[in-house]
């Protein structure tokens, strides 16, 4: 009772930040050391330099599967199978593992396959089922070939589509090839002018091209015209703007966030921004 009270006095004392400042610190160097480890293992163990892939924890994917099942109301159990299915795509694999390596950008790529967030884009390609979906921002084209993955997939259940990517940069899409590319039309050119040019209705419309919020915006006022009904806007940048966010109040939309938590990696992770008109 004495100790209780003698910590209650400490605490309300002009000390108490000095007294407290050992346990702070030890706090913080905790952090900050699991942060140096997995930096400097990723230094020295990976090539990437920008749009980093990595495995998300396991209670991140879990967190994953409800939050596809809220935005395309399907059963959670069905989600947690086409995840599932995704990790065991050992023909995807071999295809990323085989295209970075005989790529001209091999010095600067991993060639294992860590889809991140991406396992939730296969999942929505596999739960709604789209005839076309358009992904602005290709890169190399490790996002596209999951999405690509999953069309195949609906495909040889009956309800086929096909992947317009849309980016500015003429090597843009390098490992988009084999039977990946048979269901993807890669469009070279500012995505603005692509999106006014398409010319079939767009089910699934994920942003990742150019992040300036100026540019995000003008890419879902273009593609709004273009929508096919009940069509899904998604966006990659919605944990650095409020631009989905946003638009989906002033469309009549819902929208939701999922925030991806990487597995051993010290990027603190990015997300998927949905909006959708129940």
């Amino acid at each position: 009772m004495q100790t209780h009270n003698w910590t209650r006095q400490l605490a309300q004392s002009r000390w108490a930040p000095v007294a407290a400042f050992p346990v702070r610190l030890a706090s913080v160097s905790r952090h900050n050391g699991r942060v140096l480890v997995t930096s400097v293992q990723w230094l020295f163990g990976s090539r990437e330099h920008h749009n980093f892939a990595y495995r998300l924890t396991p209670r991140n994917l879990a967190h994953l599967a409800w939050w596809v099942s809220t935005v395309t109301s399907s059963p959670v159990d069905d989600v947690r199978v086409w995840l599932a299915e995704n990790d065991a795509d050992a023909d995807l694999a071999e295809h990323i593992r085989l295209g970075v390596r005989s790529s001209a950008r091999s010095g600067i790529a991993d060639s294992e396959a860590r889809y991140g967030r991406r396992v939730g884009w296969y999942a929505l390609v596999r739960a709604l089922k789209p005839q076309h979906v358009v992904e602005t921002g290709v890169d190399k084209g490790l996002g596209s070939c999951v999405i690509a993955a999953a069309l195949l997939r609906n495909g040889s259940e009956g309800a086929p589509g096909r992947l317009t990517g849309l980016d500015i940069n003429p090597d843009a899409g390098y490992l988009i090839s084999g039977s990946y590319a048979t269901v993807v039309d890669l469009v070279l050119g500012d995505s603005l002018e692509s999106i006014s040019r398409l010319s079939h209705p767009v089910d699934l419309f994920l942003h990742d091209s150019d992040h300036s919020e100026s540019h995000e915006h003008g890419e879902f006022l273009r593609v709004e015209t273009q929508l096919a009904p009940g069509a899904m806007l998604l966006t990659d940048n919605a944990s650095e703007t409020d631009v989905l966010m946003r638009y989906a109040e002033e469309t009549g939309r819902r929208f939701l966030f999922f925030q991806e938590n990487p597995l051993n990696h010290w990027f603190p992770g990015d997300g998927i921004g949905a909006a959708w008109r129940p």
